[in-house]
């Protein structure tokens, strides 16, 4: 059987998180005599220092998030049966009751008789790597959508100087052709507003402004039930 310092020297890298943030850890399974040794990290994820509890096939069931238990149940069952390398990504709960996202890989070795000899492998805890890139996402999100009203407040703007149009009356002008055009609204803004920014795009500028009337002077004609008028 491999020793805990074996079990406990890894190496980890996360391109998200500081090294103190990234969690792994290893363990063995000994299906012989039933033994289950976890590293020193394996105890932690698990909400545990060494010590506190012994390791078994039960306990880490029972840690398994209700939702992932059955699955994992058979994951179990079908590498005692054939063996191989696994992969599994689940949720555990540790003994504070505290969610954890982790991954888990390893292989699963059988004796010569084709019965289950050990299971090995490593645990990622991918919990706070998943919250970063959540949060950062989110960021993201929150950040693009800034940018696009932004855009979109500035094209609404121009139209109205352009045309001596209210502020509705510009935006409905921009939402008409984003959906003509199957374009996303701060696309069109966006377009409008490089147009605006440089004179030599005067003439380019005024066709693309009329374009956005046509639709209009369309989608109106066709909720009338009538051919548009007036704009070609």
């Amino acid at each position: 059987m491999k020793g805990m310092s074996t079990l406990d020297s890894m190496f980890t890298y996360s391109s998200v998180l500081e090294a103190s943030d990234w969690t792994a850890g290893a363990f063995l399974i000994d299906a012989v005599t039933g033994v289950v040794v976890w590293s020193d990290v394996l105890y932690r994820i698990h909400g545990y220092q060494r010590g506190e509890v012994v390791p078994t096939v039960e306990l880490v069931l029972a840690h398994k998030h209700p939702g992932d238990r059955a699955k994992i149940r058979e994951l179990h069952t079908d590498l005692a049966e054939v063996g191989g390398y696994f992969s599994s990504y689940h949720r555990l709960i540790d003994s504070r009751q505290r969610e954890r996202r982790v991954l888990t890989t390893g292989e699963a070795v059988l004796d010569a008789n084709g019965r289950l000899f050990s299971i090995t492998g490593i645990m990622v805890d991918l919990t706070s790597t998943v919250r970063a890139e959540t949060e950062r996402a989110a960021r993201d999100a929150v950040a693009g959508a800034v940018r696009a009203r932004a855009v979109i407040e500035r094209a609404v703007g121009i139209l109205m100087g352009r045309l001596s149009i209210g502020a509705d009356a510009a935006f409905a002008l921009l939402c008409v052709h984003s959906n003509h055009t199957n374009k996303k609204l701060a696309a069109i803004a966006s377009q409008l507003v490089g147009l605006a920014e440089d004179a030599r795009n005067a003439a380019v500028l005024t066709a693309f402004i009329h374009d956005l009337q046509r639709h209009t002077a369309h989608a109106a004609a066709e909720r009338r039930g009538r051919p548009s008028e007036g704009l070609a």
